[in-house]
């Protein structure tokens, strides 16, 4: 039972070790969606003002997804080793394949999080409801009384309008969030297109076989992990040697104290 139980917990180490990608993009994508709800709750307040809505429901799901997408190119490790490749080596040696893959993969992690916050805005429907409420068409809804232009419609997002507008208002914010949810949508399926397509892409254009390419990644994987832990120790001897040379360490001490 307990041998059972070991090679239970070494395969799903494996498999998680095999899937670190996945997993990294999970958590960022569920971290987007925690950061979304919060500012939805908290920041997001529409204007309900003509021209200003629009401005800020384009903000509120643009800005941040621009933020989001800036950050995770600059966390990425390989977009600083493709700098420092580039310059190292200069435009004549080099290498546009490999460096094209190099920044593929760098544009799809930092994608990730910006699509995430992009498809949650487009879901929840506020942002958009409050971006294009005034230019909805006022002759589109039937028995809506005249006189009323952009300057009420601009404020349905809001709860300041007049009583006889409740029943406009409601249609005018379902109209629009059919169209911000089909939107997120078909974001979503052209995302899911796109990954499909680069994958197979990716392994039609490998010189690798998919059980190459998979131990190569693995291999990849234990060297880093083995670059890091000699880091580690290589830090600590360094240290340690210091503190000897300087007289600091206790066994150290205890030498001279015994050779006195």
């Amino acid at each position: 039972m307990a041998a059972l139980i070991t090679e239970n917990f070494r395969f799903l180490s494996l498999f998680f070790k095999s899937k670190d990608v996945m997993i990294f993009n999970g958590l960022v994508a569920l971290g987007t969606v925690g950061s979304q709800e919060l500012f939805s709750v908290v920041a997001f307040h529409c204007p309900c003002s003509p021209t200003r809505n629009y401005i800020y429901g384009l903000a509120a799901i643009g800005v941040p997804a621009l933020a989001l997408f800036v950050i995770g190119v600059i966390w990425n490790n390989h977009t600083w080793n493709l700098v420092a490749e580039c310059h190292k080596r200069g435009t004549k040696n080099f290498s546009a394949a490999a460096n094209f893959l190099i920044f593929g993969s760098v544009m799809g992690r930092a994608a990730v999080a910006p699509v995430t916050w992009s498809v949650i805005s487009l879901l929840r429907g506020e942002a958009y409801v409050c971006a294009l409420s005034e230019f909805m068409d006022p002759t589109s809804l039937d028995h809506f009384p005249p006189g009323y232009g952009p300057d009420i419609l601009a404020r349905f997002p809001c709860e300041d309008q007049p009583a006889n507008m409740t029943h406009f208002k409601d249609e005018v914010i379902r109209r629009l969030r059919y169209e911000s949810q089909l939107f997120g949508w078909m974001l979503i399926g052209a995302v899911a297109v796109l990954v499909f397509i680069t994958k197979c892409l990716k392994h039609c254009c490998s010189p690798l076989s998919y059980r190459q390419e998979a131990y190569w990644n693995q291999y990849r994987s234990s060297e880093a992990r083995l670059f890091q832990q000699t880091a580690e120790v290589s830090h600590s001897f360094c240290h340690l040697r210091e503190t000897v040379i300087l007289g600091k360490h206790p066994t150290y001490l205890r030498t001279l104290a015994v050779r006195s």
